[in-house]
Parts: structure tokens; C-alpha cells; sequence
């Protein structure tokens, strides 16, 4: 609970939180030609009380709605910035609201900024029926014109995001952060099953499910932040050189493709994890597919190195989960909407291929990361650090810039079950293997990678 109470702060509060300088921007006028709901005291509905209500929350909080938006500088860079005041009649979505959200949107794109939305609030406001629904509409376009602009849009989850606002502007940023004990899902405390998991609706919970990127505490925000404004920002220039060997690698080349096998199986050689952080100065995670699923064995996110932006996503020696799969497809179309090189390391024994991965489209998830990787207009960089089983592996690798260490190998598929297919006893992998050619000096014969690191 004390978690939850410090991730509840006012408007003002949160931006003084996490900038340097924050200059606010008045309400904007309304757009020349759209349809604006009739007005009076009450509001479009006449709901009686309305105003009044209106009236004593502008009191109460010092604020005239439910979203203040302006330029801030955070860690030395500038953005547009848009924070809810909860306090203001539940933090709801109203007209005025969408014609604040829509400016802060707008400011960002046009300024080519990127955009900091300090998310709370309890969704689209009752009193304005479906004239507040509506809004939810105008921020999705903006959100569309944002990512077409190429602007990075960072969301953090206070406490409570809910409703309509956490569905559009928390849920539609690249990257969404959430403060530690924050209530976070579509239905509010009010209107959520009697039976349901309140786990499931905060921070931790959603990071869990993937939904989320990360859960800060409060007194880290700030400095968070800031990294993820320099990495989304400052992308790194031209095509990244592939990581060297961290710690204890194989000085020889495999003599046979049974030994490149073995190598790559070696519980003590360099994993993903130690390659990340020698290559990077930070990291910092992008976590989960947004369909619900996690996996630990695909490690995905934007690293600093020389104070500069790259997309990595990295297998860890596990079979790859569909999940896996979405959330590198995820980060190489984020990369690629932002002008930011990607580095992707390859280590699998293949997609995993049991019923679950099934049922949770394995085959579809690799496509995903085979389109997103073919269409990448930003330069990728892959290096096979392990095992490289099947078109599991291939869908991560880089056509025409894929190197391969001493320690790996890349086939078609693992020397097991191609002697299953092919009708021989176990005790034929061996040989199997060698005529796979999958060593890494036989890869760069074949012409599938460029070089041996």
C-alpha cells in the first residue's frame, strides 16, 4: 500500500518529478471545421450538476481540467509533456480533455519531439456520454500520425490507469513504463468481476503479462526516463559492427560439425546476457508481446552505447516462445519507425514445439519476426552466438550481415531429428551433423554469414 500511495501524485507532482523545466501551454482553441457537441453549464448531455461538479474539482485541484500539456526538458532533452490530474473528476476523459491530448500529440509531432504522457485516470467521463467516448477515437488518430511522424511516444502508468485513457494513450505508446503499485487495466475498481485476480490489475501484474515494459519506483523515474528520451532519440550512426567474444571463448575453429554442436551446447560459453552488457552501456528492456505472453528466453530492448540508440533482441540458448517471437518483431518495427539500428543475436535449438506454442500461433509469430526483419529500412546487424536450429534462428538473422562466432552453429536443422527423418539410429547424429555443414568456416564457405568474430 505505501508503494501504491507514492505512485499517487498530482498533476503538478509528476512533473515535477521527472523534468527539468516545464513550460505549460494553454487550452487550445477548437479545430477550425470539426463538430464540436453543444455546450451550456451542464455539458452536451445537461447532466444535472455538472458544472457544479466541474466547478468544485477546478477548486479543489487549481486546475480547469483533467490534463495539463506543455514542452519539458527531461535529462537534457526536450519534449512534449502531457500529465493527468486524477483529482479532476477521476482524471476523466471529457471534450475539453481530447482537445488537450490531441495539442499535446500535435506539439510532439510537429516540433518532431517526442512525447511524455504521465498517465491516471478513471476513463471517459460519464457525465458527457458519448460525446467523451468519442475522444478516445481523435487520440487513437493522433497516436497513428505520431508514429507515422517517427516520434517516440514514452507512457507512464500512475496510479490508477484505467479506462479509455490507459487503452489509447497509456497502451498506444512505444514504450510504457509504470510506477511501482500503480492499478493498471480496462476495467476500473468499480466495475471489474467480484471473482477477479486484483493482481492482474497492477504494475507488477501487468508487467507479468507482458502488457508492460518495465515497473519503476518513483525516486528512479526521472533518471529512466531520461535514458529512454536519449536512446529513442539519438540513434546510433550507420550499421552496427557485431559484439566480440565476452570472456571465455574458443580460440580454434570446430574440426568437425559434431564438435561446432557440442561448442554450441557448452553450458560455460558466453550466453546473450554477457554479450548485451559488454556491447551496451545500458539497457534498457522492452518486455512482452502485448498479446498477454512473456519469455524469458528472448531478451528484447533499446541499448546505449557511446550515448547513442540501438534496438537489440537477443535469444538465450532457449527454444523460442511465440511470445518471443512478437515482442523482437515488436522491437525491430519500433526500430525501424525511429531510424535506430538493430542488433540481433541468435541462439536457439529452434521454435518451441510443443502443443502451447501451438495453440498460441508459433507459426504465425515467426512470420512476424521474418517480416519485420525483410522490411527493416534501418540497418540490421546479427551474430549467431549458439545454436542456430532452424528457421527458429533464421528469422532473428540479418540478411547479407549475419557473422557467426567460434562457438556456434547454423543448419538447416539440429543433427537429432535429421537423423530421425531420415530413418537413422541416434548414434548416426554425428555423422549427420557433418554433412549438414553447419560449422561456422563451412557457413562462411556457403556464403550464409559474413565472417567468423
Amino acid at each position: 500500500m505505501a508503494e501504491a500511495a507514492a505512485a499517487r501524485l498530482t498533476a503538478r507532482a509528476a512533473i515535477a518529478l521527472v523534468t527539468d523545466a516545464f513550460t505549460e501551454h494553454g487550452p487550445p482553441p477548437p479545430e477550425p471545421g470539426a463538430p464540436r457537441a453543444p455546450g451550456g453549464l451542464d455539458g452536451p448531455l445537461g447532466w444535472d450538476g455538472y458544472g457544479a461538479a466541474r466547478a468544485r474539482a477546478a477548486e479543489r485541484t487549481g486546475e480547469s481540467e483533467s490534463v495539463v500539456f506543455g514542452e519539458a526538458e527531461v535529462a537534457g532533452v526536450r519534449c512534449a509533456l502531457l500529465a493527468f490530474e486524477f483529482g479532476f473528476l477521476g482524471g476523466s476523459l471529457g471534450e475539453r480533455t481530447g482537445d488537450r491530448l490531441c495539442a499535446a500529440y500535435r506539439l510532439a509531432r510537429e516540433r518532431g519531439m517526442p512525447l511524455v504522457s504521465l498517465v491516471a485516470t478513471g476513463g471517459s467521463r460519464m457525465q458527457e456520454g458519448m460525446v467523451a467516448l468519442t475522444q478516445l477515437q481523435r487520440v487513437a488518430r493522433e497516436t497513428v500520425l505520431l508514429r507515422e511522424a517517427g516520434v517516440p511516444h514514452v507512457s507512464v502508468l500512475r496510479d490508477p490507469a484505467t479506462g479509455g485513457g490507459w487503452a489509447t494513450v497509456g497502451a498506444g505508446a512505444d514504450v510504457v513504463l509504470a510506477l511501482q503499485g500503480a492499478q493498471i487495466g480496462f476495467a476500473g475498481a468499480r466495475v471489474r468481476p467480484v471473482d477477479a485476480d486484483p493482481a492482474a490489475y497492477t504494475a507488477e501484474g501487468q508487467l507479468a503479462a507482458g502488457q508492460v515494459d518495465a515497473v519503476v519506483p518513483p525516486a528512479e523515474l526521472r533518471a529512466v526516463l531520461g535514458r529512454w528520451l536519449t536512446g529513442l532519440t539519438r540513434p546510433a550512426p550507420g550499421t552496427v559492427p557485431p559484439p566480440t567474444v565476452p570472456g571465455r571463448g574458443s580460440e580454434a575453429l570446430p574440426e568437425s560439425g559434431w564438435e561446432a554442436v557440442r561448442r554450441a551446447r557448452d553450458a560455460d560459453r558466453p550466453r546473450a546476457a554477457a554479450y548485451l552488457e559488454a556491447y551496451f552501456d545500458v539497457l534498457l528492456p522492452l518486455t512482452g508481446d502485448r498479446c498477454g505472453g512473456t519469455d524469458p528466453g528472448m531478451l528484447c530492448g533499446v541499448g546505449l552505447r557511446d550515448g547513442h540508440g540501438v534496438v537489440y533482441a537477443a535469444q538465450c540458448g532457449t527454444a523460442t516462445r511465440p511470445a518471443g517471437y512478437r515482442t523482437a518483431a515488436r522491437a525491430v518495427r519500433l526500430a525501424d519507425r525511429l531510424g535506430l539500428p538493430v542488433l540481433t543475436l541468435v541462439d536457439t535449438p529452434g521454435a518451441a514445439n510443443d502443443d502451447a506454442a501451438e495453440r498460441a500461433g508459433a507459426g504465425a509469430a515467426i512470420a512476424e519476426v521474418f517480416a519485420a526483419v525483410a522490411g527493416a529500412r534501418v540497418p540490421v546487424t546479427t551474430l549467431v552466438v549458439g545454436e542456430g536450429g532452424s528457421g527458429g534462428a533464421l528469422a532473428l538473422a540479418a540478411p547479407g550481415n549475419t557473422w557467426a562466432t567460434r562457438d556456434s552453429y547454423f543448419s538447416v536443422i539440429a543433427p537429432e531429428p535429421a537423423a530421425a527423418i531420415l530413418k537413422r539410429p541416434p548414434e548416426e547424429a554425428p555423422h549427420t551433423a557433418e554433412q549438414l555443414r553447419l560449422r561456422p568456416q563451412d557457413l562462411v564457405e556457403l556464403g550464409v554469414v559474413r565472417g567468423i568474430v
